[in-house]
């Protein structure tokens, strides 16, 4: 488990966001945490920097939700390798997250065991 990753996760939620890092610190691998609090400064973040291995994307969210980041994510022919896992309460979205690219769901509220087990089967 050599490999340090840099997390971006998008929430419009500052707990979550908290919660999130605070989970991703423990997880042991990831080496940065990059916040963005809709798709759209997600996207400006993606745009600017070139390093970023993994996304953990709410759904609902304000100004650009996560399935509309998720299609222009998916349209960029820079970003389309990129593995985002969506985060959601709402467990009905969660065919649409994978239809429009998703990697992998998890339902909140997110247990940090599933979350590491999750970025673990996408990263290593």
């Amino acid at each position: 488990m050599s490999q340090e990753i840099k997390v971006l996760a998008v929430d419009d939620d500052m707990i979550n966001l908290k919660l999130l890092k605070s989970m991703l610190g423990k997880a042991g691998n990831v080496s940065e945490v990059i916040e963005a609090s809709n798709g759209s400064d997600a996207i400006g973040i993606l745009k600017s920097r070139d390093d970023i291995d993994l996304i953990l994307l709410d759904i609902i969210m304000p100004v650009m939700n996560g399935i509309e980041m998720l299609k222009v994510v998916r349209a960029d022919e820079n970003l389309k390798q990129l593995p985002i896992i969506v985060l959601t309460t709402d467990e009905t979205k969660k065919g649409e997250a994978l239809e429009f690219g998703a990697n992998g769901f998890l339902m909140k509220p997110i247990r940090a065991d599933e979350l590491k087990a999750k970025i673990n089967a996408l990263i290593l």
